[in-house]
């Protein structure tokens, strides 16, 4: 899929003010300081469609981009950041999940995972959330850039192997580095698979 055009069209903190349109959604979303802004930054070649920070929870809204007029791209707040507070937690945590949830343009969630890190229980148990409720998703491993190849390979097989614990079949899954534009094809292309099969 070729990214002619990558435009922010509203940010908000209620899943039923989100756009009015019939277009199909691809959200992301992942625990803070995964690399998500990098990502959706790679993903659209833009520098600064989605805004960066070291510092975590940095998106605390639903922020909507169209791409390409023919979808739009979804920036999910970050789940899991201690600091953010008790009651700014739950808030986080209620609207994440009415949009995924109440969204009916939600094509596919894009979990992503921080690639160096073993699996963690919050990713598994939101995760878990997802394959009951019926969301469908993948994971989009990020940072693979911080790895040697053999230590990448190691580290996603020893997450699927977790996985496969408790799922008989796991999702589809990529592997991404927002440094060197790795799954940039892959991802873009899943996409566009998707979209066709929906106009056919």
């Amino acid at each position: 899929m070729n990214i002619s055009s990558a435009e922010f069209v509203i940010s908000n903190t209620d899943a039923t003010k989100c756009p009015d349109s019939k277009l199909p959604e691809y959200a992301f979303i992942g625990r803070s300081n995964v690399g998500k802004s990098s990502l959706i930054n790679m993903l659209t070649n833009r520098k600064n469609l989605a805004m960066t920070s070291s510092k975590p929870g940095k998106t605390l809204l639903i922020n909507h981009f169209i791409i390409n007029k023919e979808w739009h791209l979804v920036d999910l707040p970050g789940y899991g950041f201690a600091q953010a507070g008790k009651a700014n937690r739950e808030r986080l945590r209620k609207m994440i999940e009415s949009y995924i949830l109440m969204r009916e343009q939600l094509t596919n969630l894009f979990v992503l995972i921080d690639s160096r890190h073993e699996a963690q229980p919050i990713d598994l148990e939101f995760m878990s959330w997802l394959g009951i409720n019926g969301i469908p998703f993948s994971i989009v491993f990020t940072k693979a850039d911080k790895l040697s190849t053999s230590s990448l390979n190691e580290k996603i097989a020893a997450y699927k192997n977790k996985l496969i614990e408790t799922w008989e079949e796991l999702p589809p899954v990529f592997v991404t580095s927002s440094e060197k534009n790795k799954g940039r094809d892959e991802v873009l292309n899943y996409i566009a698979d998707i979209n066709l099969q929906l106009k056919s």
